[in-house]
Formats: C-alpha cells, sequence, structure tokens
C-alpha cells in the first residue's frame, strides 16, 4: 500500500458519497493518513464537507451527476456513506473498474428493504421476523392482516426511522400507510410489513470484512431507538455466548453474500438465546458512534483500515455510552450553550456535528462517556446530553 501526497498528482483519493456526521469522522481518519477526500452531498456546508480537501453539492440521486465527479476525479475508492444514492451507476462504475465500498452490490441490496430482506431470509436461510410487502393501500391492508398485531410498517426506501410506525389495531391502518408514503424517499412506494418480535433487546453487532484477517467483530453495541431512529447507545452489551455465536453466524453469512471490505452495521434482536435478522449497512453505523470512546479504534478508523488492507486490532478499552442532542425547531446556522457544564460531568466528551440547518428531531450532536459500569455510563451521558441546547 503507497499513499501519495494530497493535493499532487500521486495523491491517494477518497470520495465520500453524503457528508454527514459519520463521514466527518471517517474524513478525519483519512486525512490523518494523507488521503486526499472529496466530500459529496446534496446541501452545502455538510459535516465531512468542513474538513474535506474539496466537496461538491448535487443530486445524490442524479446517475449523470455522480459519473461526471468520478470521471473528474478518479478517485482510488468510492465510499458511499449514506443510503439515498443512485446505486444503479454505482454498479455500472464497479464495472468500468472503480472500487466501490464494500461493494455495489452491498450497497443496493441494503438500500432497499426488499432486497436485503430476501437475501437475509430466502436466499441464505437466516431467522427474521414474518414479513411482507405492499404497494397499494388495499393490499396493504390485507397483509397487515395476515402478518397480525402488533405489527411493524416501514416504507421500503428510507432510513433512521423515517416513516417507520407500529400498528396494535385496524384502526391504526390507514395512519400507517399514509406515514410511510409521506416519508418515503424519492416519494411514495412499496412498504414493508413485519412481525413484531417482542425481543428483550436490539444490538448492533459492527462486523469487519477484511483482505487478510478475515472477518472481525466489535463487542455487541447494544441501543435505544425513538420512533426509528438511533437516540442512545452502549458497549458492551451483554450477550450470552449462546446468542453472541449465532449473532456472527448471521452478520457473517450476510456480508460474505454481500462481498467486498470494510466495516458493516449488523442489527439483530436478541431474545434469550435466540437471534433474529433486522437490517444492516455497508458503513459505520450511527449507534457505533460510542466506538470512539469505548475502543482502541473507532469504526471509523476500522473502516478505513479495511478499506486499505491495512492490520486491525479490536479492543475494548472502557465501559460507555453515547446519547445524542437534537434541534426542536427549522432554523439555520444554530447556536449551542451547555458545553462548559456538560464537560463538567467525568470522563465525557461532546461532539457538534456542524450541521447548517435545524428541523423538529434533527440529530444536531452527542455526548459521549466512559464509566466503570453501564449504569453509570449511559447515566452520565444522558445528562451530558441533555444539558447542551441548541438555539435557532
Amino acid at each position: 500500500m503507497r499513499i501519495g501526497t494530497p493535493m499532487a498528482y500521486n495523491a491517494t483519493k477518497i470520495l465520500l458519497l453524503g457528508s454527514g456526521e459519520l463521514g466527518k469522522e471517517f474524513a478525519i481518519e483519512a486525512m490523518r493518513i494523507g488521503i486526499e477526500v472529496i466530500a459529496v452531498d446534496s446541501y452545502q456546508y455538510a459535516p465531512a464537507q468542513q474538513v474535506a480537501h474539496r466537496y461538491y453539492v448535487i443530486d445524490m440521486k442524479n446517475a449523470d451527476q455522480i459519473r461526471n465527479i468520478v470521471y473528474r476525479e478518479k478517485p482510488d475508492f468510492i465510499v458511499p456513506e449514506i443510503e439515498a444514492i443512485n446505486t444503479d451507476v454505482l454498479l455500472e462504475l464497479e464495472r468500468e473498474g472503480f472500487t466501490v465500498i464494500p461493494s455495489a452490490k452491498a450497497v443496493k441490496y441494503t438500500m432497499d428493504r426488499v432486497g436485503i430482506r430476501k437475501l437475509a431470509a430466502e436466499e441464505l436461510g437466516l431467522k427474521t421476523s414474518k414479513y411482507s410487502f405492499a404497494e397499494e393501500f388495499n393490499r396493504f391492508r390485507e397483509e397487515v392482516l395476515k402478518i397480525g398485531f402488533p405489527c411493524v410498517v416501514k416504507p421500503v426506501m428510507s432510513s433512521s426511522g423515517k416513516g417507520q410506525s407500529v400498528l396494535n389495531s385496524e384502526e391504526d391502518i390507514e395512519f400507517a400507510w399514509k406515514y410511510a408514503q409521506e416519508n418515503a424517499r424519492g416519494g411514495a412506494g412499496q412498504v414493508i410489513i413485519e412481525e413484531f418480535i417482542d425481543f428483550d433487546f436490539e444490538i448492533t453487532l459492527l462486523t469487519v470484512r477484511t483482505k487478510n484477517q478475515g472477518t472481525l467483530y466489535c463487542e455487541p453495541i447494544g441501543h435505544f431507538q425513538v420512533e426509528g431512529d438511533y437516540w442512545e447507545s452502549w458497549q458492551p452489551q451483554p450477550v450470552s455466548p449462546i446468542a453472541i455465536e449465532k449473532a456472527k453466524y448471521i452478520a457473517k453469512t450476510v456480508t460474505d453474500a454481500l462481498g467486498g471490505y470494510g466495516i458493516f452495521g449488523c442489527e439483530l434482536f436478541v431474545k434469550d438465546d435466540e437471534v433474529w435478522f433486522n437490517e444492516i449497512s455497508p458503513r459505520p453505523h450511527d449507534t457505533g458512534m460510542v466506538t470512539m470512546v469505548t475502543q482502541n479504534m473507532s469504526e471509523f478508523e476500522i473502516h478505513l483500515r479495511a478499506i486499505l488492507g491495512l492490520p486491525i486490532s479490536i479492543d475494548l478499552v472502557s465501559t460507555g455510552a453515547s446519547y445524542c442532542f437534537h434541534a426542536k425547531d427549522y432554523g439555520v446556522a444554530p447556536s449551542y450553550e451547555g458545553i462548559k457544564q456538560a464537560l463538567s460531568i467525568p470522563n465525557t466528551k461532546i461532539r457538534i456535528f456542524g450541521k447548517p440547518t435545524t428541523r423538529p428531531k434533527r440529530r444536531m450532536g452527542v455526548a459521549l462517556a466512559t464509566a466503570d459500569s453501564l449504569m453509570e455510563a449511559r447515566e452520565n451521558a444522558r445528562k451530558a446530553a441533555e444539558l447542551m441546547k441548541v438555539y435557532t
């Protein structure tokens, strides 16, 4: 592996498609070892654009705009950071010889809940919740009644809990359909109806495919969601020896099928010793931000090393937790108060993402805390986050 000089003829280039808070941390890791980073997103001054060597603002669903940037920049690696991307053009670019991380197939499958669920359940035979798909309301109603209550409804094209709802009775059917259609990426479309699993907890198992070291795993991360969106995470989440082996088997089976190299965030339901596959992301996971304080290598450094084929050694160095803070209103150029009080809590850190605009419930930063126990870490992270005030 030879790394050139940024902004020079021999630069080693990463084109980052998506420039949010996860991309920002990844870009920082890449720049630390001399990688030239070009950050792309649909709006100006996205977090990763603020630290990149160059940036572009485009329609991320426009194949021609993505292709033009790739041809202009000729990156060594194309690294998707978000799901709202034209994945067909990534397949084409990969066939032309460009390297898509972890692979164009992985990006395409995981963006589409139809593809990834059918891959896991029908092709790979993994344990999942019962599920069905519907494209119009009458079929949707039939499938909901067939799955039974309670059940979970999501747009097949969405992320961060957008359009997701839990149905407890027939009275919820019409609202759930409208809510999913209004919040689907790219407008109305197909939805997935899932059996509600009465799990004990949900984990993210960060799973790393490497060129020379096989498949590696981080300690399981527990997390708490609000309306399907990550709110809090902690590491390590206690999991029985039987369940963790099942979780690793599921994660390895799916990631081997998707291929490529890099880190995957595999979401799994756990009840006693039983494990169900839920979803997977072919990139650093938002719940994995806790690894910035719990591991010797954060998920961002691990992803970079896996991409470049560099040695990886993952050690848990502390018990820790993360807790997000959010905007309450729409606004531009937000400001923040409370950081002095938040950092007065022992062993805490604050990450303000630097997003240029706000909207209700938009994640604007995260508090991180380490402690001797999970309970203390979670409590300190929560207190620190609640001390942070976002003004618009």
